[in-house]
C-alpha cells in the first residue's frame, strides 16, 4: 500500500476547512512511510525501535529515500525520533515529487508559499486508488487522517488499529502531532502576550 502517497492525496483533496497543518502532515507522512516500509519488509519494529532489513523493492523514489535514511547500526532509532527527523519538511518534499511526476495541478502564482491549498491532485489511477481507500474508511488511512484533522475520528463501531507495529506507529504519530500542536499554541500565546506589551494599556 502507498499509504504516504494516499495520505497526501486525500489531504490535498480535503475541504478548505479541513486543511492539515504542514508540520502535522509531515509527521503523519513520516509515519506512513514506516508503515509502507513494514509492508515491504524493509524494516521491523523491536518494541519502539526501528530495525532495518533489506532495501525495499519499489518504484517509489521517496520510499527508497526513506529506507536509505534509516539508522542501520545499533542503537537503532525510535519511531518517535524518526518522525521528528524524517518529518522535517517532508510534506514539501512530497508536494515537489507529485509536481515533478505530473500528479499535481497548481495555480501559477509565484508569490504563494509551497503549502497553500491551491494545489490539487490531477485525475490519475493513484488519485482514484486513494479515493477508493478513503471512501472505504480503511482504518490506517482513516486514523492518520483523523490525527491531522482532515477526517472525523473513526466511529466507535469502526475497526481500530491499536496493536502490533502498526498500532505502535499510529500512536507515535498521534503523540507527535499532539506535541506539535501544543508547541504552536504556546507560541501563539507568547506572541499575543508580547503584542499586548507593545500595545500598552
Amino acid at each position: 500500500m502507498a499509504t504516504a502517497r494516499d495520505l497526501l492525496t486525500v489531504a490535498l483533496d480535503a475541504a478548505p476547512g479541513r486543511r492539515a497543518e504542514s508540520g502535522d502532515l509531515s509527521l503523519a507522512l513520516a509515519g506512513a512511510e514506516l508503515l509502507d516500509l513494514i509492508d515491504l519488509r524493509a524494516l521491523t519494529l523491536d518494541g519502539v525501535l526501528i530495525a532495518p532489513s533489506d532495501p525495499p523493492v519499489t518504484d517509489d523514489r521517496l520510499l527508497r529515500e526513506a529506507a536509505a535514511a534509516l539508522t542501520r547500526q545499533p542503537p537503532y532509532e525510535s519511531v518517535e525520533d524518526w518522525l521528528w527527523r524524517r518529518g522535517q519538511g517532508l510534506s514539501s518534499l512530497y508536494l515537489a515529487a507529485f509536481e515533478e511526476e505530473g500528479l499535481l495541478a497548481r495555480q501559477r502564482r509565484r508569490w504563494l508559499p509551497a503549502w497553500t491549498g491551491d494545489a490539487a491532485p490531477v485525475d490519475s489511477p493513484a488519485r482514484r486508488q486513494a479515493a477508493d481507500r478513503w471512501a472505504a474508511g480503511e482504518p490506517v488511512l482513516a486514523t492518520l487522517a483523523a490525527t491531522i484533522g482532515i477526517r472525523e475520528a473513526p466511529a466507535e463501531e469502526a475497526p481500530e488499529v491499536t496493536e502490533g507495529p502498526t498500532g505502535t506507529v499510529l500512536a507515535a504519530v498521534d503523540d507527535a502531532v499532539t506535541e506539535l500542536t501544543a508547541v504552536r499554541q504556546r507560541r501563539a500565546i507568547e506572541k499575543a502576550a508580547f503584542d499586548n506589551i507593545w500595545r500598552g494599556p
